[in-house]
């Protein structure tokens, strides 16, 4: 049984860190779609994951954004965890670099 460090990535048979999720958070953040080699540099950055599996961990980030956005999943009620924005910085330029 996965510990809640660890998640699974629906349908793919890949099971993620919470500390590979954050890679691949920022390495996407940081590659864009014009970046040469995007998904070879960021399954690089994430370790021990393959190309292949990074795709579709995007596909299906890219999915469930789409179902947050098209209102069908509510949104969390997140706490103010203080005047740290470096998080939501990070996913606003993620999120910007998935509608590119």
């Amino acid at each position: 049984m996965a510990s809640s460090s660890m998640t699974s990535s629906r349908n793919s048979g890949s099971t993620w860190t919470q500390r590979q999720n954050k890679q691949f958070e920022e390495a996407l953040a940081y590659y864009n779609k014009d970046s040469p080699d995007k998904w070879h540099n960021i399954a690089r950055a994430v370790g021990g994951k393959s190309v292949e599996e990074v795709k579709r961990h995007y596909e299906i980030l890219e999915r469930d954004i789409m179902k947050i956005e098209s209102d069908q999943v509510p949104l969390p009620n997140y706490r103010d965890y203080g005047s740290s924005n470096r998080g939501f910085a990070n996913e606003q330029r993620m999120l910007k670099n998935l509608k590119l």
